[in-house]
């Protein structure tokens, strides 16, 4: 029997609100394991949207899943019999990420796994307006892209960069100041990272967390921290239309969308006792969707 070597272990999760997406389902994984999750959450802010497209995956589906608070996920976790809490900050706010620690800390002890799941999107591009720009595959979902501008960036690059960063270097710290020789650290990516025509500050800034990422791996080895990434591709966390998928299944060799608990699986694995000679890697989660 695998013995992940997680049991009392103290995980901290960032964008854990969506019940059926990959923070909540990656709680659940770890508390399986008899891991202490803690969860951090932010509620977006509600949009008019007609019911019928509230009520089946798309865009107006993905963003109420959004606005929920973390109640769902925690009650599903303490099922298991586990210590759950969960705390609410906006990640976009640079100065909440330690006072995130601090609860975790206070309620369930000092944090050894850290999961830098929350993440911020809008679709952009650089193609002026007007010039017959065309993406079938974003407009299936949601919106044409809108122009970029310092905005968009300044939006997107604060929660899927900055607050990543910040949350490493505090969990380093921490980690250092105890004397702790023992973390794993584990971040969410996406496959569009290196080239994303029509959302280019969201692949841009998950660009950035990957080299980030790499840099952690190199300076934080030394005090026992593995550091690596998930790179995704197309996963149901509500925001997949039925068009949409028949149009990305070609290009998915395993023939199907994933599921959220399959990238669970991967990062339980990379904060498991089976991952301790793993570090600084990527590891591609998507059925080998863009090979």
């Amino acid at each position: 029997m695998i013995d992940a070597g997680l049991a009392g272990k103290v995980v901290l999760i960032t964008g854990a609100n969506n019940p059926h997406g990959i923070g909540a389902a990656t709680a659940k994984a770890f508390a399986a394991q008899g891991a202490k999750v803690f969860l951090h959450y932010f509620r977006a802010a509600q949009l008019p949207s007609r019911q019928e497209e509230a009520a089946s995956p798309g865009a107006a589906y993905y963003h109420q899943q959004q606005t929920r608070d973390a109640a769902e996920a925690l009650e599903s976790i303490r099922e298991l019999g586990v210590q759950a809490h969960a705390a609410e900050a906006d990640l976009a706010d640079s100065t909440v990420v330690p006072a995130l620690f601090d609860q975790a800390e206070e309620l369930l002890g000092p944090v050894e796994v850290l999961i830098n799941n929350a993440a911020a999107w809008e679709a952009d591009t650089f193609i002026p307006q007007g010039q017959g720009l065309r993406n079938e595959l974003v407009e299936l979902w949601t919106d044409r892209p809108g122009p970029f501008d310092a905005g968009v960036f300044d939006r997107l690059f604060a929660v899927d960069a900055r607050a990543p960063a910040l949350l490493m270097a505090e969990f380093a710290r921490r980690h250092v100041a105890r004397g702790a020789s023992w973390g794993r650290i584990v971040n969410v990516s996406t496959d569009g990272a290196f080239s994303f025509p029509s959302e280019v500050s969201y692949g841009a800034s998950k660009f950035a967390l990957e080299s980030y990422t790499r840099s952690a791996a190199l300076e934080l080895g030394r005090f026992g921290i593995c550091v690596n990434v998930v790179s995704l591709g197309p996963v149901q966390t509500g925001w997949i239309t039925p068009a949409l998928e028949r149009e990305i299944l070609p290009t998915i060799p395993l023939g199907r969308i994933g599921e959220p608990g399959e990238v669970a699986d991967v990062i339980l694995f990379l904060a498991s006792h089976q991952s301790r000679w793993v570090t600084g890697q990527k590891i591609f989660v998507g059925g080998g969707h863009g090979m």
